[in-house]
């Protein structure tokens, strides 16, 4: 991998050493640090680069939120990409274009979201809604016009990109809060047969049908991209009738790629439906621990994320040629934030419960097997950090009044907020703070306060290490 070196090695040296200083001293609140990040860029340069087109998809109604985010990191080092929406418009001087143009006008008349369509193609972006704007997914802002409006998105984007960029061999799919870390996906396709028809994503399932989660990001070759605008317009009227009826416009793509005979490829876990906050670092699926894979993306990430990730991306360039793993991104950002202690914090508990609610439910018998410890549990947060203690396997919990939470998955969680936008938080679980001095909702009071067993998350870390004892090529799902 060749890079653009900075002119001067001594002065970038100086600054990765006050950058990594200060990481480590860093307290649990979530900030990036800016003002330690060398001026000089760096880029990976690998020649596979120009073969990619990355393909941004978002919307309106999140667009001036979450599109910035891209423009001063991940998208700097990308030498070709483009932006679709539901509107055509400047953002920063970025244009997005509208893909909806492509949806036949007999559907635009049937499907009652298009409402939204004509008033931002009407009127731009003047009476729109915000209150309604946060969220998205079956769980979380049902009455979002701008999310029930993406899945029409899908099919049209692949053809439209490859009418844009005709001889990419990649063409890489992420939306406004997914992160993507770029020398690991140029690194990632590199060892596959781009002649080949290849759909590569983290596998999702609706009923029977396999997909992609789009939030994640979801890869195309050239081949498998033309066949996929190929038939849609063949199919047009058949594909219309299916995504009415649908939720998930990444589940309608999933199924036109099943369609013509191309299988998703499972690149879990490379490809992440969760943010730095709320994975859990050492989730297992289809038999593989994250640990000591290379990421190439995380999703719903907000603006300090963003930052926080892009700044240890430009620090590792500078001391490092192999590609960052997942274990390298914990011990820089993560594990620095953790505490003992940490109040006004939700660590997404998500474990056993103690609460007088959850003891309700259970059984006489489990109610006489409770030991002291875990009848106290709820108290006071030095009994919640007992009652952890006192289980093998917890490494984690959280205390907010009348409840504890304890739990063997490690997450670093995010402030304790007033409010809850995203249902994306750990499947829509989100502690509020409560308003204090009188009912006065300009000062409130967090009730949640969190902390880490900090001798079990170093047991954690060296066992995980531990676990990395194969070639380096055994961590590359291909």
């Amino acid at each position: 991998m060749r890079l653009r070196r900075p002119r001067s090695a001594l002065i970038a040296g100086a600054i990765l050493a006050i950058t990594l200083l200060y990481l480590h001293q860093s307290s649990g609140s979530w900030t990036p640090l800016a003002s330690a990040v060398p001026a000089v860029r760096l880029c990976p340069e690998p020649p596979l680069l120009e073969d990619i087109l990355v393909v941004l998809r978002t919307g309106a109604t999140e667009a001036l939120e979450k599109l910035p985010n891209h423009f001063d990191t991940t998208l700097t080092c990308v030498p070709d990409y483009v932006i679709y929406s539901d509107a055509e418009e400047y953002i920063k001087g970025h244009h997005t274009y509208d893909v909806l143009n492509e949806v036949n006008e007999a559907v635009k008349r049937e499907a009652p979201e298009f409402k939204l369509y004509e008033q931002l193609r009407t009127n731009g972006r003047a009476g729109l809604n915000y209150e309604i704007i946060f969220g998205s997914g079956p769980t979380g802002a049902l009455e979002n016009p701008g999310w029930k409006l993406d899945k029409w998105k899908f099919l049209p984007m692949v053809r439209r990109a490859l009418l844009h960029r005709p001889t990419a061999k990649w063409f890489v799919f992420v939306e406004s809060d997914t992160y993507m870390l770029w020398q690991n996906v140029v690194e990632y396709l590199s060892k596959f047969n781009s002649s080949e028809a290849h759909y590569l994503g983290k596998h999702m399932y609706i009923g029977s049908v396999l997909f992609a989660h789009g939030g994640s990001g979801f890869i195309l070759s050239n081949p498998a991209a033309a066949k996929v605008a190929a038939h849609w317009k063949s199919h047009e009227d058949e594909y219309d009738r299916y995504t009415l009826g649908e939720w998930a416009g990444d589940m309608v793509l999933g199924k036109v790629l099943k369609d013509v005979n191309i299988d998703l490829f499972w690149a879990f876990p490379h490809l992440q439906g969760d943010s730095l906050t709320t994975i859990d670092w050492n989730v297992s699926k289809v038999d593989r621990q994250p640990w000591c894979y290379a990421p190439l993306t995380f999703h719903h990430m907000n603006k300090a994320e963003f930052g926080s990730l892009w700044e240890f991306e430009q620090l590792w360039l500078r001391r490092n040629t192999a590609v960052p793993k997942f274990r390298d991104i914990f011990k820089a950002i993560i594990l620095p934030r953790l505490r003992p202690d940490l109040g006004e914090w939700d660590n997404i508990s998500g474990g056993i419960e103690y609460s007088d609610e959850a003891t309700a439910k259970l059984s006489d018998e489990k109610k006489r097997a409770l030991s002291m410890v875990e009848r106290k549990a709820q108290t006071s947060f030095d009994s919640c950090r007992e009652a952890c203690e006192s289980t093998a396997l917890c490494i984690q919990f959280s205390h907010a009044p009348g409840k504890c939470l304890i739990s063997s998955e490690l997450r670093l969680g995010n402030a304790a907020d007033s409010q809850c936008l995203e249902y994306s938080r750990a499947a829509g679980r989100c502690i509020k703070t409560t308003a204090a001095n009188n009912g006065d909702s300009s000062v409130s009071s967090a009730v949640v306060r969190s902390g880490w067993i900090m001798s079990r998350v170093s047991q954690y870390v060296d066992e995980l290490d531990q676990s990395c004892t194969g070639p380096e090529e055994d961590y590359w799902v291909t």
